[in-house]
């Protein structure tokens, strides 16, 4: 009877933490395109209701409401309400589909922690729970926006303990190290810290009305820790083509470009798994029409078959290339692998060899519509990769930072 109760036991606690994980799993917001549909999973007894409506259980997100804010109630059995969770509807729209090659330069929030080293044998940072990927925001009640800043914080300590406040996985904490002073009479913690990334992509899109761009598809990460970098602001500039090596098996292709003496065109706002973004402040330098303006398409309207990807691959040439869609991934809101893709083009192949680093952000059009980007190749076969849904990009740039 014993071993029974505790099989009961057993089987109730495992059947709550399962309610428990899917009630907080569940995002407290949402944001959806006019006309698409929500799919939210719940378990048996859970159910999402209208507060408008409190009778009306709802499935999906529809056509039916208007854009703007839906807000919604997660009830248990109906009766209770363990959850709110509010939906903004945003109208369908249309963009530019870009494809220029773009430079990006980031500026971090903090100073990144990218590597540790011994300081005259010692190693002052061993106990401060300090590690690779973490970002210095302030020493010593003093803001730290740059390496300078820490440098010359550190020095002024005079080999005292210093407290630092540090994020790491989004939680800030408090620490302390006492700086070691080294041969050349300076004051060091044993950190290696950076303030600032570059790199070279593809511009996606960008809103005329609002003059907000999309690029890459993917986050910009440290080279050092494959982090993602948390930035504070950016700019994106204007880059010039020097090279292209081509792709093959096992070693992928990349485009080689320059942002040094390139122009500021935008500012960066943001930096995620999905693409890094801002405002366009000036869309002449990317030789593009509001003629090109298309709409947004829905991922229910993205079919499996030929497409085409803009991208330039000589200096102010941008150009249209084949490909075929493979399979689409309809419910994958998880990553950025919303398509798998094949190019089909000769030219592009004879290029490229397929699709190589610096092609990430290549914007996708099917029948007439903006669909989504490249974001990644399979090194085993340049031929093949992966692309982001044109929602998932529209949503994280009009989700306020």
């Amino acid at each position: 009877m014993k071993k029974l109760a505790k099989i009961l036991l057993l089987l109730f606690l495992l059947i709550l933490y399962s309610y428990v994980c899917n009630i907080t799993l569940l995002p407290d917001s949402y944001i959806i395109m006019q006309g698409e549909s929500l799919n939210i999973y719940t378990l048996i007894g859970l159910s999402l209701q209208s507060k408008k409506d409190t009778l009306q259980a709802v499935s999906t997100i529809n056509q039916s409401y208007e854009v703007g804010k839906v807000d919604l109630s997660l009830k248990l059995f109906d009766l209770f309400s363990v959850k709110n969770i509010s939906v903004n509807v945003i109208p369908k729209t249309t963009v530019v589909p870009v494809g220029s090659a773009i430079g990006m330069k980031l500026y971090t929030d903090g100073v990144l922690v990218v590597g540790m080293s011994e300081i005259e044998g010692k190693r002052p940072y061993e106990n401060s729970g300090i590690q690779e990927g973490d970002r210095i925001i302030q020493i010593d009640q003093n803001e730290i926006d740059s390496t300078e800043d820490l440098i010359d914080v550190v020095n002024n300590s005079k080999g005292n303990s210093v407290s630092i406040q540090y994020v790491h996985n989004e939680e800030t904490i408090t620490t302390s190290i006492t700086p070691v002073k080294n041969q050349d009479n300076e004051y060091k913690l044993g950190l290696w810290v950076r303030d600032a990334a570059a790199g070279v992509g593809t511009l996606t899109f960008y809103e005329p009305d609002s003059k907000m761009f999309a690029s890459l598809g993917h986050g910009i990460l440290d080279v050092d820790t494959s982090s993602l970098i948390k930035i504070e602001n950016g700019e994106l500039v204007t880059t010039n083509i020097l090279s292209i090596t081509k792709g093959k098996k096992g070693e992928p292709g990349e485009i080689r470009g320059t942002i040094e003496t390139g122009m500021d065109i935008g500012d960066i706002s943001k930096n995620t798994s999905f693409g890094v973004f801002g405002i366009l402040n000036k869309p002449s330098y990317i030789s593009v029409s509001q003629e090109d303006e298309m709409e947004v398409a829905l991922r229910n309207e993205i079919k499996t078959g030929k497409a085409e990807i803009i991208c330039e691959l000589e200096n102010g040439k941008r150009e249209h290339y084949d490909i075929e869609i493979q399979k689409v991934f309809v419910n994958n809101n998880q990553d950025n692998k919303s398509m798998l893709i094949k190019v089909t083009d000769k030219n592009l192949l004879d290029k490229t060899g397929g699709i190589i680093q610096g092609m990430s952000g290549a914007p996708i059009i099917q029948n007439g519509k903006f669909i989504g980007a490249v974001t990644h190749v399979l090194v085993n076969d340049p031929t093949l990769g992966y692309g982001v849904f044109a929602d998932m990009m529209l949503k994280q740039m009009k989700e306020v930072k």
